[in-house]
């Protein structure tokens, strides 16, 4: 059975037709996150920092809601616009997972992201017993 999920209340506006998260059984496949404002769906711009801690910030968003978290993450994708961001990236995605088991993982280069982002991650997350 397939779950197609959007957050309530209008939390992270999508911007384009697609769901935030879909539960096929054991597992939640979550859209790609840019560093939007939860409120508005405007990417936020700026440093890299603050872009990768708004998107880690908003995949949280949409793990709790599906009733999955950091530490059921069994693959993580991430796109940079520069890999001079890639170790700043690494560091903040890092401490979102702790001490938990490291998912599987691509990082991919790319020319652009919607809303001109500089950073966007998806996930596929376990939410079984």
């Amino acid at each position: 059975m397939l779950e197609f999920m959007t957050l309530p209340n209008n939390v992270l506006p999508p911007v384009a037709p697609y769901s935030h998260a879909v539960r096929a059984g054991d597992f939640l496949f979550v859209t790609g996150q840019l560093a939007e404002d939860p409120a508005t769906g405007e990417v936020v711009k700026g440093p890299i920092e603050e872009q990768t801690r708004r998107v880690m910030e908003n995949l949280a968003l949409v793990l709790d809601h599906g009733g999955s978290g950091f530490n059921k993450v069994v693959m993580a994708r991430i796109f940079v616009t520069d890999f001079r961001y890639y170790e700043t990236v690494n560091t903040i995605y890092q401490s979102y997972f702790g001490g938990a088991p490291q998912p599987s993982r691509t990082t991919v280069g790319v020319t652009a992201l919607a809303g001109y982002g500089d950073v966007e991650i998806d996930l596929i997350a376990y939410c079984g017993e």
